[in-house]
């Protein structure tokens, strides 16, 4: 075997890892895809066959077709852009202020006293029972609507942000504190790098959360957005309208959920579970 050839058979191993795992990814794609295929044209063909009453299950065309309908009037692009916004400002609060109780109750005794007792208590509850009580005091805006999708969705950050902080290796921070480093850089370099994948862990548990939160307050509450488009087209008996908001909320919350994934993955880029597999 000749020099040149050297190089090519040390990267064989890690080629052929790359193109296994690419094969395994458009496999699953493949299958994900044929699931939906499948959903489509049952749906499609159901709603044509008689089994059920066009009213109970409108053609899957007929939805799609109001959907665009929708879409050209400008009425979902009000909607959807509406409860984008409530939920998107709602989970950016739960986040920030998370994250910050999160890390603060791990490094204060006083503030996780405080805490404590209500994260134990709110975590597990069904939150939205708190909707009317969130209607008498903040009434039935923007203000209320928000406010319930940051009640919602800060306490799987909070939670995700202390397992994160207190998992931190003790002797990566004994080792930077006999070297000097105050509590500043000891967050900053040692505990927020280290905690970082477990806290996204717990923002992307919230950010769905925040939009299905949403999307019951405005059915709720009503007025305008997408829950509120679906519980008027409802009240009207209006079974396209109806199946049409599922179909549109389904495809913001993927939209969501996919985007979350990727700003996961460029976070971490520099984390070991973002590098490709590779042989010892």
């Amino acid at each position: 075997m000749s020099e040149l050839d050297t190089p090519f058979v040390g990267r064989a191993p890690a080629l052929g890892l790359r193109f296994d795992a690419a094969l395994a990814a458009l496999g699953q794609r493949a299958g994900a895809i044929g699931a939906l295929v499948v959903i489509v044209l049952a749906w499609e063909l159901a709603s044509r066959s008689g089994i059920v009453t066009p009213f109970l299950l409108p053609p899957l065309s007929a939805v799609l077709a109001r959907v665009a309908e929708d879409a050209m009037s400008g009425e979902l692009a009000l909607n959807l852009g509406l409860t984008l916004y409530r939920a998107l400002v709602g989970f950016a609060i739960a986040g920030a202020a998370g994250i910050a109780i999160g890390i603060l109750m791990t490094r204060r005794p006083l503030v996780r006293w405080f805490f404590d007792p209500i994260v134990s208590v709110g975590f597990p509850m069904p939150k939205i029972a708190f909707l009317p009580i969130f209607m008498l005091w903040l009434g039935l805006y923007d203000v209320s609507k928000i406010s319930m999708a940051v009640f919602n969705a800060i306490f799987p950050v909070i939670a995700a942000t202390m397992a994160a902080a207190e998992g931190v290796d003790r002797h990566l921070l004994w080792s930077a504190r006999s070297l000097g480093a105050s509590e500043r850089q000891l967050l900053r370099e040692i505990i927020l790098p280290a905690a970082l994948p477990q806290i996204l862990t717990g923002l992307q548990v919230a950010l769905p959360i925040s939009m299905i939160v949403m999307i019951v307050t405005e059915m709720l509450m009503g007025g305008q957005g997408l829950g509120g488009a679906m519980i008027a087209a409802s009240r009207f008996a209006d079974s396209p309208g109806v199946f049409a908001g599922i179909v549109e909320i389904a495809v913001a919350g993927l939209c969501l959920v996919r985007g979350m994934t990727v700003l996961r993955h460029r976070l971490l880029r520099w984390h070991q579970e973002a590098k490709e597999p590779t042989t010892v």
